[in-house]
């Protein structure tokens, strides 16, 4: 399998760890990625100008189409975004009509070949949960784990096409071939509070905290993620404990450590 690697920005930025992470744990799969000149998937200009949201996300879409390529990314936000754009321009021909200009001016088309994967779909789908369990080697054996699914990653469920938005169990399903304990808990489809925090910091700081009290009161060691935001969310909210109640941790990191792999190639060290 080859993919167009969709890093977006805030991973590059912000959390290169995830970045590492996922090379790894996919390269050690057999899953051949391509680095491609993206730009920005669109999703701060959704509140702004839709027509410009959508022009981002395409004209991403059609650097993977002329590569030849599916694209994969690591960020929910994004696999959302892309997914969105997608149900936009096939719903809106006068919107296609103008991206599709705009695209031509610089050399692109799209025609919708292309198709947009997250990360966990991929591991869980694509490559399977029989491989996956074959690539573990040492197995978590007593770690209690919460899986934060993160909004974009089941919803809306006709553009993210994962899982049940009302009772999903891929994520749980992944979390416990890596031999760790994947927990219930209350909260755990709540959003992480991060759309908020710019706009209405304490109460995006309340979502989160009540967040984590929530995993750390049904038994939680780590809040396993697979989205950027969420993370950086979960780290912040405990950036200044000396001793955090419960650690943020990546998908990537928890398989690629269950695979056998190295700190260092996870992000970790």
């Amino acid at each position: 399998m080859k993919y167009a690697l969709f890093l977006g920005c805030k991973i590059p930025s912000r959390l290169p760890a995830y970045a590492t992470s996922t090379r790894a744990v996919l390269e050690h799969l057999g899953i051949e990625l391509v680095d491609l000149e993206f730009n920005c998937c669109g999703y701060p200009a959704r509140d702004v100008s839709r027509e410009g949201f959508v022009l981002a996300a395409a004209c991403n879409l059609a650097l993977a189409e002329r590569a030849g390529l599916d694209l994969l990314t690591p960020c929910a936000c994004c696999f959302g975004t892309l997914r969105q754009a997608i149900t936009l321009l096939d719903e809106d021909s006068t919107l296609r009509t103008h991206v599709t200009q705009a695209l031509a001016a610089e050399d692109l088309e799209w025609s919708g070949k292309v198709q947009v994967e997250h990360i966990l779909p991929v591991l869980a789908q694509a490559i399977g949960m029989d491989a996956l369990a074959a690539a573990v080697s040492v197995r978590h054996t007593g770690l209690r784990v919460a899986a934060q699914y993160g909004c974009h990653t089941l919803r809306p469920s006709n553009v993210a096409r994962f899982d049940n938005p009302m009772a999903p169990t891929s994520f749980e399903n992944l979390i416990r071939l890596t031999g760790a304990t994947p927990v219930d808990w209350p909260r755990r489809l709540d959003c992480c509070g991060d759309p908020l925090h710019g706009a209405n910091t304490p109460l995006s700081e309340q979502i989160t905290r009540a967040k984590m009290a929530d995993a750390h009161a049904a038994g939680a060691q780590v809040m396993c993620s697979a989205c950027p935001h969420c993370h950086l969310r979960f780290n912040g909210a405990q950036a200044e404990q000396a001793a955090p109640a419960i650690r943020p941790l990546l998908y990537t990191q928890l398989l690629g450590t269950a695979m056998g792999l190295s700190a260092k190639s996870l992000g970790l060290e």
